[in-house]
């Protein structure tokens, strides 16, 4: 089955700079769109950045600038260069794809399990 996992989370400082990786796996006919969403404690979850299957890109005000997300096609990978971390930025970081899937052929949304970023002096 398809599935996605992130890394890279961790302790940073603020100012400092960190890059997530989400790896799909499993068989799939396509990825469509990628995205990165986040989840500060006691907050809703929020989309930060989306990438599209042609690496057309998007991102939240309050990231633009500092957080680019791009994607590794042959590796089946999206990633987020996260820079100028700021306190607020601390959550848990999830990657989602769209993705169609075979036999039958459908489409459908993918989480993983998420990674935590904490920034913190």
């Amino acid at each position: 089955q398809v599935q996605l996992v992130e890394s890279g989370g961790g302790l940073v400082q603020p100012g400092g700079s960190l890059r997530l990786s989400c790896k799909v796996s499993g068989n799939m006919f396509s990825i469509n769109s990628m995205d990165w969403y986040r989840q500060a404690p006691g907050k809703e979850r929020e989309s930060v950045a989306t990438i599209t299957s042609r690496g057309s890109t998007n991102y939240a005000d309050s990231v633009k600038g500092r957080f680019t997300i791009s994607r590794d096609n042959a590796k089946n990978t999206v990633y987020l260069q996260m820079n100028s971390l700021k306190h607020e930025d601390t959550a848990v970081y999830y990657c989602n794809a769209d993705i169609t899937a075979f036999s039958p052929v459908t489409n459908r949304r993918v989480w993983g399990q998420g990674t935590l970023v904490t920034v913190s002096s």
